[in-house]
């Protein structure tokens, strides 16, 4: 489980392609050991498992279903990824409570800048629209973020300067793809609602 409060990034270094998917490793300044071989880390908002940890490069693997439903599908070497070691007992959730498991891919459509900060509007497919909620949490390549503002099949967020500064998504221009984990508590609702109106 995670909290989408990002404050390191790594960067991809190789990407070794597999029958049944890929092999990525990630340079960081991120504290990891082969001690913590197993553990889950967030990457870009996907909850990956660390199977190899070689002077600061760590590696991860991805199916064929995790590549299908993210933007890694489009990643190169080079790419700067955001990247969030698991909540523990007893840390403070400053973000929104986030579990790693990315539902689709967004597209950037414009980027305003006013003042020192970002407004980014991103294109969603209509099936996942229609559980945003304005003001409400959500996920974007691992960083939580508020929903600004609701257009038609399109959503804003406006991204603060430190934001920027900590993660990815500075580096994101008009047509790249994000991640996006849809707010559990706005899925749990919807889910809840449907299965009441088929009593």
């Amino acid at each position: 489980m995670f909290n989408g409060i990002i404050f390191n990034k790594g960067v991809i270094t190789n990407i070794l392609n597999r029958d049944k998917g890929i092999n990525i490793f990630i340079k960081s300044k991120i504290n990891l050991s082969n001690k913590k071989l197993g553990i889950s880390v967030s990457c870009d908002g996907v909850c990956l498992t660390l199977i190899s940890y070689i002077n600061g490069i760590s590696e991860f693997y991805l199916s064929n279903e995790t590549i299908k439903k993210s933007k890694f599908k489009k990643s190169k070497i080079g790419d700067f990824i955001n990247l969030e070691l698991p909540l523990k007992f007893g840390q403070s959730i400053s973000g929104h409570i986030c579990q790693g498991h990315v539902d689709t891919v967004s597209k950037v459509t414009n980027i305003t800048k006013i003042d020192k900060s970002l407004v980014y509007e991103f294109s969603i497919n209509k099936k996942f629209y229609k559980s945003l909620v304005e003001k409400a949490s959500i996920l974007v390549n691992g960083v939580s973020l508020t929903i600004s503002k609701l257009k038609k099949s399109k959503f804003e967020i406006w991204v603060i300067p430190h934001t920027l500064k900590l993660t990815n998504l500075a580096n994101i221009k008009k047509n790249d793809l994000v991640n996006i984990e849809i707010d559990i508590l706005s899925k749990y609702v919807k889910k809840f609602i449907n299965e009441k109106k088929k009593i």
